[in-house]
């Protein structure tokens, strides 16, 4: 995979993001970099290149779609998945692996989701 740096450097990794791992994302279109839950990652032969991404926020709700992570290691702060911004974007936009969320948590995550979306 290659992962776009700062001013238009890319750099080789040998590791494929996985379903449940926490990245540092580069999201264009909403002009600001967080961290992200990965619930899908394309196969190289996947007809599209997007990935399934959930982003992480330190402003939490405690709302519906919101799951708690509390204050993990990797993280500055007490967080939560933003269940209810799930989007695909172009898998190039991670950047760089932060962590795995415990599999409990994306457990809880996974039911946020089918609740939201009546599954």
């Amino acid at each position: 995979m290659r992962l776009r740096l700062k001013h238009g450097q890319t750099n080789s990794v040998t590791t494929e993001p996985k379903t449940g791992e926490v990245w540092w994302a580069e999201i264009d279109f909403v002009a600001k970099s967080r961290p992200v839950l990965v619930l899908y990652y394309p196969a190289q032969d996947d007809a599209r290149s997007m990935a399934i991404l959930a982003p992480l926020t330190s402003q939490v709700r405690i709302a519906r779609g919101e799951v708690q992570l509390g204050k993990i290691s990797w993280l500055p702060k007490p967080s939560a998945v933003n269940v209810q911004g799930l989007g695909s974007f172009d898998k190039k936009c991670l950047i760089r692996r932060m962590g795995i969320l415990p599999a409990d948590i994306l457990t809880e995550v996974k039911q946020s989701l089918r609740d939201l979306l009546g599954l």
